[in-house]
C-alpha cells in the first residue's frame, strides 16, 4: 500500500529536492553545454557515482569508473559461466572459419606464382592446375561460410538464452525492491532498465569476446604469413599500427560516460512521460499539454546530441582507419615494386600482401570497434548491475518462521516509524487488537493512519519498537507467508488492463467461476458486471479507465473477498461510493468482518460506528481509544471531529436545497 497524500506530505520522506543545473535548464542547447563542462571537469577520473543522472548519486559503493569497469567484467564472466562450453564450442567453430578465411589469400599468392607466371608449365598445365586451384579455393570459402553461418545462428541462440536470463533476474530484483527505490527509479526508468538497458547488453558477448578473439585470431595468422613471406613488407604495413590503435583506444575511452549519461536521460525522459499520460487528466485540465510537449521534446533532443557527440568520436576513428588502409596498401604496392625491381619479393607476394593488409588491418579495426561498441553495453550492463546489487526488500532472515493459521492479537509496543531521520510519522504507538477485532484509525489527514496500516502489512518495518503477532515479532515471519494472511483495499484502486474476473481473481488465480462471481455478489459488483457488453470477459482497460470510480471501489472489495484474508485492510474503502452503494457495500463488509481482523481508514465517521475498537490518531500519536459510544460520551476528539462533520454535511444539504429552490 502507498502512502496516503497528506502523510506524505508531512513526513517529508522524499526530502528536498535536489535541483541539477543540467535538467532545470530549458533548452537542450543549455543542458548539453553544462554535460559537457561536467564531463570536462571529469574528463581524467570519472567517478561511478558522479556520472549525470545517476539514480543514487551519494551511493557509498561508487567507484573511480576503471574499478567499476573491472568489477561489471566480473559480474558479467559469472553470468556467462554457466554457458562456458557452448561459448568455447562457438570459439572453436570461429577460429576454425578464421583460418580457413585467411588461407584465401596465400592460395591466391602462389597461384600467381607457381601457375600463372611459372615458366615451366605449359598452358594445358596452367589450366589444369588453375581450374584444381579455383575448386580447392572454392570448397575452402563455401566451407568458411557454412561454418560462419552455423556459428552466428548458434550465438544468436546462446544470445537470446543470456538476455532472457537477465532480464527475468532484474525483473525478479525489481519486483522485490524496497518501495523507496521504485519511487526513486519511477515507472519509466524501471522499464528502460528492463528494455533497453538489456537490449543494450544483447550484444556484448559478440563485442566483448567472439569478435575480439577472432580478430586477434586472424591478426596472428596474417602477421605470421607476412613476416614468412617478406619481413620488410611485414614492417612496413605494421609501422603506423601502434600510434592509430593508441589514439582510437584513446577517443573511444571518452565514449562510455556519454552513452551512460544519454542511457539515463532516456530513462528520465521514459518516466515523465508515463507520469504524463498517468495523470493525463490533470494534464488537459490544467492546459499543460504544450509544456509537457516541450519538455518531452528538450528531454528526448538532450539525448540525441548526446548520442550525436558520442558518435562523431566514434566517426573520427572510423575516418582514421578508412584513410589508413588504403594508405598501407599503397605503401605496400610502392614498396613491393621497388623489392620486385630488385628481385626480392614476387607479384604473387605483393598480391597477396594487398589482401593480407586488409585483413589485418580490418580485424585490428574490428578490435577498436569492439571497444566502442561495448561502451554503450557497459553503460547499460552498469545500470543493470546497479539494480541487482540492491538488497530486496526485507529478506527472511535464516531462522525465519511461518505466519500462524490464525490470527489471536495484535501487538503494538512502543512503535516508532520516521521516511527521513529524526522526523517521526508514528510516534510511541501502543495498542493491543484482539484477533477478530475491527479497528477503525481515524483522524486528520497526516495524522499516520496509512502509514500504520503499511506497518502492519510490511510494507515498511518500525524505526524503533515491534508490530507482534500472537506475541511474535512480525518481521521473525517470512515475508510471503506473513503477506497471505492480508488482504489490502486501496485508497487509489488500482486494476489491471484485463478482465473483470482476471482482476476479481488476481489474489486467487485458480479460484471457479461460482466463486469469482459469490465475491462479486458480496461487494455489491454482480449486477454492474452482468449489465456489461461480456460481463465477466470483459475488459476493463488500463487501471480500470472504463469503469466509474465506484465501480472499480467495488471490484477491489470483491477481489479481497475472494482472497478470504485472516486480516484485512481497508483505506477509505468506501470513499468512492454513493450513499447507496455504500449502505449495500457495508452490509456485505459486516458479514467478511466476522472473525477477521480488520483495520479501517475512514474520513467519513458513520461507516465505522460499528467497529469493537476506534483508535483516534493526529500526528502520529493516539489521542483516544474506544468504541463509538464510549468516545462520544467522552466529548473528546472523536465527539467533535463528529459534529464538525455533522455540521459541514448540514451545510451541503441546506445548500442543495437552496440550489434547488433557486432552480426552480
Amino acid at each position: 500500500m502507498i502512502r496516503a497524500k497528506g502523510e506524505a506530505d508531512s513526513s517529508g520522506i522524499d526530502g528536498p529536492i535536489q535541483h541539477d543545473p543540467e535538467h532545470d535548464a530549458r533548452s537542450s542547447r543549455l543542458r548539453f553545454g553544462i554535460f559537457r563542462k561536467k564531463l570536462g571537469e571529469n574528463k581524467n577520473r570519472l567517478a561511478f557515482g558522479d556520472t549525470p543522472g545517476r539514480p543514487d548519486p551519494d551511493d557509498p559503493k561508487s567507484k573511480p569508473d576503471r574499478e567499476r569497469t573491472a568489477s561489471i567484467w566480473a559480474r558479467y564472466r559469472q553470468w556467462l559461466w554457466p554457458y562456458r562450453w557452448q561459448i568455447t564450442g562457438l570459439f572453436l567453430l570461429a577460429a576454425f572459419a578464421a583460418i580457413l578465411e585467411m588461407a584465401s589469400p596465400a592460395a591466391g599468392g602462389l597461384i600467381i606464382d607457381k601457375v600463372l607466371l611459372n615458366k615451366n608449365l605449359d598452358l594445358d598445365g596452367k589450366f589444369d592446375r588453375l581450374n584444381l586451384a579455383g575448386m580447392l579455393l572454392v570448397g575452402i570459402l563455401l566451407t568458411a561460410r557454412v561454418i560462419e553461418t552455423w556459428r552466428t545462428y548458434k550465438l544468436a541462440v546462446l544470445n537470446n538464452k543470456v538476455v532472457f536470463r537477465l532480464r527475468r533476474h532484474l525483473h525478479e530484483r525489481m519486483i522485490r525492491l524496497p518501495l523507496d527505490d521504485l519511487y526513486r527509479y519511477k515507472v519509466g526508468g524501471i522499464v528502460s532498465r528492463l528494455s533497453g538497458d538489456v537490449d543494450q547488453v544483447s550484444g556484448l558477448m559478440q563485442m566483448a569476446l567472439i569478435s575480439p578473439v577472432v580478430a586477434a585470431i586472424k591478426v596472428v595468422f596474417a602477421l605470421v604469413v607476412l613476416l614468412v613471406w617478406n619481413w620488410q613488407l611485414a614492417l612496413a604495413a605494421m609501422a603506423i599500427l601502434p600510434a592509430a590503435i593508441w589514439v582510437s583506444v584513446a577517443y573511444i575511452g571518452r565514449v562510455k560516460p556519454i552513452y551512460h549519461a544519454a542511457r539515463d536521460d532516456r530513462g528520465r525522459v521514459d518516466a515523465r512521460v508515463a507520469e504524463t499520460f498517468g495523470g493525463i487528466r490533470v494534464v488537459r485540465s490544467f492546459r499543460r499539454e504544450k509544456r509537457e510537449q516541450r519538455d518531452y521534446a528538450v528531454g528526448h533532443h538532450t539525448v540525441i546530441r548526446k548520442d550525436m557527440y558520442a558518435r562523431v568520436i566514434e566517426m573520427i576513428v572510423d575516418v582514421v582507419w578508412e584513410l589508413m588502409i588504403p594508405a598501407i596498401v599503397l605503401m605496400i604496392v610502392w614498396l613491393g615494386g621497388v623489392l620486385y625491381l630488385h628481385d626480392r619479393a614476387t607479384i604473387g607476394q605483393i598480391t597477396a600482401f594487398q589482401a593480407y593488409v586488409a585483413l589485418l588491418m580490418w580485424p585490428i579495426f574490428r578490435i577498436v570497434f569492439s571497444i566502442s561498441q561495448m561502451q554503450r553495453a557497459l553503460a547499460g550492463m552498469d545500470r543493470v548491475f546497479e539494480v541487482l546489487d540492491r538488497l530486496p526488500d526485507k529478506p527472511d532472515a535464516p531462522d525465519a518462521l511461518d505466519a500462524p493459521s490464525e490470527v489471536r492479537e495484535y501487538a503494538f509496543n512502543n512503535v516508532w516509524f520516521e521516511y527521513r531521520k529524526d522526523t517521526p510519522v508514528i510516534r510511541d504507538f501502543s495498542l493491543k487488537v484482539p484477533g477478530g477485532s475491527v479497528v477503525a484509525l481515524v483522524g486528520p489527514s497526516g495524522a499516520g493512519k496509512t502509514t500504520l496500516t503499511d506497518l502492519v502489512a510490511r510494507f515498511q518495518d518500525p524505526t524503533s519498537g515491534a508490530i507482534t503477532l500472537n506475541g511474535i515479532d512480525i518481521r521473525r515471519f517470512k515475508l510471503e507467508s506473513y503477506r497471505s494472511l492480508l488482504a489490502v483495499v486501496e485508497q487509489e484502486v488500482f486494476l489491471f488492463d484485463g478482465s473483470v474476473r482476471d482482476n476479481i481473481a488476481y489474489g486467487r488465480p485458480h479460484a471457479t467461476d461460482d466463486e469469482v462471481v459469490e465475491a462479486a455478489r458480496r461487494a455489491n459488483a454482480d449486477v454492474f458486471i452482468t449489465e456489461m457488453p461480456h460481463g465477466y470477459d470483459t475488459v476493463i482497460g488500463e487501471r480500470g479507465l472504463k469503469l466509474s470510480g465506484g465501480q472499480r471501489q467495488r471490484i477491489s472489495i470483491a477481489r479481497a473477498i475472494l482472497a478470504d484474508p485472516k486480516v484485512l485492510i481497508l483505506d477509505e474503502a468506501t470513499s468512492n461510493l454513493d450513499s447507496h452503494s455504500e449502505y449495500l457495500i457495508q452490509q456485505a463488509l459486516a458479514e467478511l468482518y466476522r472473525d477477521r481482523t480488520t483495520f479501517v481508514i475512514a474520513h467519513r465517521l458513520s461507516t465505522v460506528t460499528h467497529a469493537d475498537m476506534i483508535v483516534v490518531m493526529d500526528k502520529g500519536v493516539i489521542l483516544e481509544v474506544g468504541r463509538h459510544d464510549e468516545l462520544m460520551a467522552r466529548e473528546g476528539a472523536y465527539a467533535a471531529m463528529v459534529e464538525r462533520q455533522r455540521r459541514a454535511f448540514d451545510a451541503v444539504e441546506d445548500l442543495e436545497v437552496q440550489a434547488g429552490m433557486d432552480g426552480g
